[in-house]
């Protein structure tokens, strides 16, 4: 599968995509784009923009959702223009697809939304009519294996070509609590998909954060355990990279406590290439 200057599935380098959780403001996206276009371009590779213009599965209402799906595209759009990059972000209702679609080359299917089979089925038939490609994250309560019956939903509603990658990010273990199994990955690859691993929020402790009051309202993290995984998964022969930075992690209005620094990209990235390259 194939996008400007960016590809992935057999045969091809590890793919990259990167970015922010979510749209703060147009600054922090341009910062955070200028410096992984550096990191990337150093390493002679291409990458996937990654932001959310909304984050509709908040642990609290009181959380930060996002700038809003016209202020988040028209933000996405200028960074298409101003880097010639690729773009992905999130859906999270059926009516949103054809708008999302005519702006992002590839559009997400949350994790906790994948079984939504009004939404899945309005984001591929987008998807396919645009040319893009949809990037589907397996949910914290399937197995593996079970990833066939959204590819045969995503099939048959959008029969033209192939257009779908798999995402892992976890599965529930107990409570407050994700674990990856790089078993999985395979397991995934299996059923005709190239597959990512979303190293950032596979760390996430949902529900184990401290929110506004000093209460658990929001979703904890364990930073130290990102690069950890993502090393793994590429030693694991996955096909792509999910990463999500902040200049100031402490400061990010969501998900802070997964995310990496973004002062650190190059070296992650480097890093993740020695590990391929060792394959």
């Amino acid at each position: 599968m194939k996008l400007n200057n960016w590809e992935i599935g057999k045969g091809a380098p590890l793919a990259y995509i990167l970015g922010l959780n979510v749209l703060e403001d147009e600054g922090l996206a341009f910062e955070t784009a200028t410096e992984l276009e550096r990191a990337t371009r150093a390493l002679g590779r291409g990458f996937v923009f990654k932001a959310s213009f909304d984050k509709a599965n908040r642990s609290s209402i009181k959380s930060y959702r996002g700038a809003g799906l016209k202020t988040g595209l028209a933000i996405l759009e200028k960074i298409k223009g101003q880097w010639n990059l690729p773009v992905i972000t999130d859906v999270h209702e059926p009516e949103q697809c054809e708008a999302v679609a005519a702006v992002a080359d590839i559009v997400q299917i949350p994790a906790f939304l994948c079984r939504q089979t009004d939404l899945v089925v309005a984001a591929a038939r987008a998807v396919e009519k645009r040319g893009g490609l949809l990037h589907v994250k397996k949910g914290q309560f399937l197995a593996p294996w079970d990833c066939k019956n959204i590819l045969a939903k995503i099939k048959e509603a959008a029969p033209s070509r192939e257009l779908t990658i798999l995402c892992e990010r976890g599965v529930s273990f107990g409570y407050n609590n994700l674990v990856v199994d790089m078993l999985g990955i395979s397991e995934m690859q299996a059923l005709g998909a190239p597959v990512t691993i979303d190293a950032t929020h596979a760390v996430q402790l949902p529900g184990a954060g401290k929110g506004n009051g000093g209460e658990n309202t929001a979703t904890g993290g364990r930073r130290d355990g990102v690069e950890i995984l993502a090393l793994a998964a590429v030693a694991a022969g996955v096909d792509g990279v999910f990463l999500e930075f902040h200049p100031d992690p402490e400061k990010a209005k969501c998900d802070g406590p997964s995310c990496l620094p973004l002062a650190g990209a190059g070296r992650l990235l480097k890093k993740l290439e020695a590990v391929r390259a060792a394959l």
